[in-house]
């Protein structure tokens, strides 16, 4: 078992290619683009791609999907893009009966039944690692991307869960700066709600939004005090019931004892969560920067959306952050047209195809060159990010159990039916498995 001062130093390098933040996330309502089946010339393509992805893949895929087809005319993609639950459970049943899109969503790590460790363990994604970017990935980063040493996803980058927040709201309750503190943070709500503004939009309703204020609250809770946590639960030596886990729920419910979420968080969506943030009516929902364009997309004034760290200790100094691999894609080891599928991910491998998928999800991009960007909202959470951050949690956990035990107790405390006990049982429950 490394010491304190090592896991430390493991962890700076983890992160410190990412400018020196997560299930969830992933998006949105279903929504499919048309079928792009003509080249770009309007001849019959030679080769026809399938993508099914989530809904926060669609700009990227949109922009660099017309990009490809300059390059490569014989080659068209049709894509569909799908809510979170619903690729979870149809594309991953396709997968395991050989009749899978050329290419998919994938989410790093080992959390979930779509996560790169699962699918490649069954032998169902291509192996990626002859293309030349698998080999800048960032040593930290490569648990996220490979299983047994091979490269079996792409993604473009890391994000981030913090506070977007509306400044127009915090300035109308008096609010000049972010808070720094968890008992400034209560105060911010306070203000917000003697207001008349909503302080946190919730949308619980949809599943993976409820993990986010628990993701954002732990790094402070569990990782500040142990960043060894991880391997310590692993080898049985320690579990969410004995560790700052309980602190985070607690902390959880009291947002909701406080009267600092809307009515009814489990009969909020994500899309009524990114309406009450973008007109005002709500100052601030817990998010992935991934999903940042959405709430601009809703705001009259974009430019009034920002995003700060959501601070889980009453000191400064032990404020941690969230920061994990986006959501990214894979070849289906099965599918007629391997070659070209996994041609087209070393399109995206290229650098400018890298700083244009980030630009779009307002992510930190994988690789960085002088025309890689940062989005300017997620800049606070750069200092965190050298030695004070940590993968969001489920792509550290041994299997796809725990993450949708996490949904259902979260939404189970939210509704009075459940306590923290029980909540912290189950997931443990669901982690031995």
């Amino acid at each position: 078992m490394t010491d304190l001062r090592e896991a430390r130093m493991s962890r700076a390098q983890f992160f410190r290619m990412m400018g020196g933040l997560a299930a969830a996330a992933a998006a949105t309502a279903a929504c499919s683009t048309k079928p792009q089946t003509t080249t770009a010339q309007g001849q019959p393509a030679a080769t026809e791609l399938k993508f099914v992805g989530v809904a926060d893949q669609k700009a990227p895929m949109d922009e660099l999907i017309a990009a490809y087809k300059q390059a490569k005319p014989g080659v068209s993609l049709t894509t569909t893009f799908a809510p979170p639950d619903q690729v979870q459970t149809s594309v991953r049943t396709q997968l395991g009966a050989g009749n899978a899109p050329d290419l998919h969503v994938v989410y790093p790590g080992n959390g979930s039944a779509m996560s790169m460790s699962q699918i490649a363990k069954a032998g169902l994604l291509a192996d990626l690692s002859d293309q030349a970017w698998t080999q800048t990935i960032p040593s930290g980063f490569k648990p996220a991307f490979q299983q047994e040493g091979k490269t079996y996803l792409y993604s473009a980058g890391s994000s981030v869960i913090g506070a977007v927040y509306n400044t127009k709201a915090f300035q109308k309750a008096g609010i000049d700066a972010p808070p720094t503190t968890w008992t400034e943070f209560l105060a911010v709500c306070d203000k917000l709600k003697k207001a008349g503004i909503t302080p946190i939009a919730l949308g619980a309703q949809t599943p993976w939004v409820t993990q986010l204020i628990t993701y954002a609250l732990v790094p402070s809770t569990v990782y500040a005090k142990d960043p060894t946590f991880d391997d310590k639960q692993l080898a049985g030596q320690t579990s969410f019931a004995q560790s700052g886990w309980r602190q985070a729920m607690e902390m959880y419910l009291e947002l909701q004892k406080r009267g600092f979420f809307n009515d009814n968080p489990n009969g909020t969506t994500f899309e009524q969560q990114i309406s009450m943030v973008a007109t005002g009516k709500a100052g601030m929902a817990i998010q992935v920067s991934a999903v940042l364009p959405d709430f601009r997309k809703a705001a009259t004034s974009p430019a009034d959306l920002s995003m700060f760290p959501v601070p889980g200790a009453d000191s400064a100094d032990q404020v941690w952050i969230p920061a994990g691999v986006v959501v990214g894609l894979g070849a289906s080891a099965k599918g007629k047209n391997l070659a070209e599928a996994k041609a087209f991910i070393d399109f995206l491998g290229k650098q400018e195809s890298i700083n244009r998928w980030a630009k779009a999800i307002s992510a930190i991009p994988l690789t960085q060159d002088s025309g890689s960007t940062i989005d300017p909202a997620v800049q606070s959470f750069l200092p965190f990010t050298k030695d004070r951050a940590v993968p969001f949690m489920d792509q550290r956990w041994p299997n796809a159990e725990v993450q949708p035990v996490h949904f259902a107790v979260i939404q189970e405390l939210l509704a009075g039916k459940s306590k923290i006990d029980d909540a912290l049982k189950k997931m443990d429950e669901a982690y031995a498995k």
